[in-house]
């Protein structure tokens, strides 16, 4: 088994989830008392948001390169970024180590190919609704990428960083985000990526006729066929 080495905390609602998922799947695959070969580096989230609000990407790269580095020499086979967002940086972190970085769009990718999604809407942080780095890589691998109007984007932001980093899960937070959904499938959407890793936390399939992805999960199916391959 190979060992993949996490970068985490942001927020450590989602990070538990990936430390979770991926023991039980190593389990299901392998059996008996088999659980998964984790690294994990946990950053205070805090002072990371606050580089996301300010703009200064490459005080946030640099961050979650330096814990890249310490993943690397305690031995890790792969890095492994738990959150959508901070994806943003991954061609810096893949720069400064010599293992690959698995990354959680190209997992994504090639989930929503085998269900022959060829529109996608797509849920968020604003960075990752709005900025380039996350919409094209998907765009250039065949997905077309459907994302809310404006108020309803900030919207989905704020239950992100308000509630669902913080451990708040509601049901009138589940309404907004359920409406934004069907707003998306009418706008063409064949299914809708729950592109931040807290938001399936909040919203499962049992909620929506419209097929969910949740990136969380994907990205930690794509991470056990990696380790065991």
């Amino acid at each position: 088994m190979r060992t993949v080495g996490i970068i985490g905390g942001m927020s450590w609602e989602s990070t538990s989830t990936y430390y979770r998922r991926l023991n039980q799947l190593i389990n299901e695959r392998l059996g008996g008392l088999h659980s998964a070969e984790i690294l994990l580096a946990s950053v205070d989230f805090a002072p990371i948001e606050g580089m996301q609000s300010r703009g200064d990407w490459d005080a946030a790269g640099s961050a979650l390169v330096t814990k890249a580095q310490q993943l690397e020499k305690a031995g890790a086979d792969s890095i492994v970024i738990a959150t959508n967002t901070m994806h943003k940086v991954a061609p810096e972190i893949e720069a400064a180590v010599s293992i690959p970085l698995i990354h959680i769009v190209d997992a994504l990718a090639n989930h929503l190919k085998k269900n022959e999604i060829e529109r996608a809407g797509l849920l968020g942080t604003r960075f990752t609704m709005q900025q380039p780095f996350y919409k094209e890589r998907l765009e250039k691998q065949g997905i077309r990428v459907l994302i809310p109007n404006e108020d309803d984007s900030k919207t989905v932001d704020n239950i992100i960083f308000k509630e669902l980093c913080r451990g708040q899960f509601t049901d009138d937070a589940r309404k907004q985000y359920l409406k934004i959904i069907d707003d998306l499938s009418a706008k063409g959407a064949q299914g809708v990526i729950l592109g931040c890793t807290e938001i399936g936390l909040l919203v499962q399939q049992e909620h929506s006729e419209l097929p969910l992805f949740d990136t969380t999960e994907v990205h930690c199916q794509a991470l056990v066929e990696w380790m065991l391959n």
